[in-house]
């Protein structure tokens, strides 16, 4: 295998492992979302860019919101795939390491991203809500994360993929 080959399988394979990862998870993770909530979830998700205008929108405005899902979904699965070019470990125990990544999703969301967003979301939070909210990220967006890298984007360190 020449060097270009495996840098275009290398490339393509980084791809599969992040797509893999945050459109599966993404998916699962907005179902259930819109199935305990309501369909109505991806205004919210717009409304974290608009401000709470974007509650009260129509078609665009929801499919806005599906697509900031699934922005941060792949923001995710990429952030995994980087840090387990340096970190082996994270493509060696995927659900553990998967677990742990899905909590970090969960926090930096609560913490960071919802704050920082139009919708200025700063709790207090309720314990059963947060508990919820990180067996659903743990579950649904970390071990699905990590186990597509581990199986899409394993290399050894000459780049050849490993058997």
């Amino acid at each position: 295998m020449n060097g270009e080959s495996a840098t275009s399988m290398s490339k393509r394979n980084a791809f599969l492992a992040i797509a893999v990862g945050a459109v599966g998870g993404g998916t699962v993770d907005l179902v259930v979302a819109c199935v305990r909530e309501g369909w109505d979830i991806p205004l919210y998700i717009s409304a974290g860019l608009l401000g709470m205008r974007a509650v009260d929108g129509g078609a665009g405005i929801w499919l806005l919101g599906v697509f900031l899902h699934f922005v941060i979904a792949f923001s995710a699965a990429s952030i995994y795939y980087l840090s387990s070019r340096r970190l082996p470990f994270l493509t060696e125990y995927p659900l553990l390491c998967g677990l742990f990544f899905g909590a970090a999703v969960q926090e930096v969301m609560n913490l960071v991203v919802l704050p920082l967003s139009g919708l200025h979301a700063r709790g207090p939070y309720h314990l059963d809500g947060l508990i919820r909210g990180l067996v659903v990220h743990m579950l649904l967006i970390g071990v699905p994360i990590a186990y597509s890298v581990r199986r899409f984007a394993r290399y050894s360190k000459r780049g050849l993929p490993k058997t």
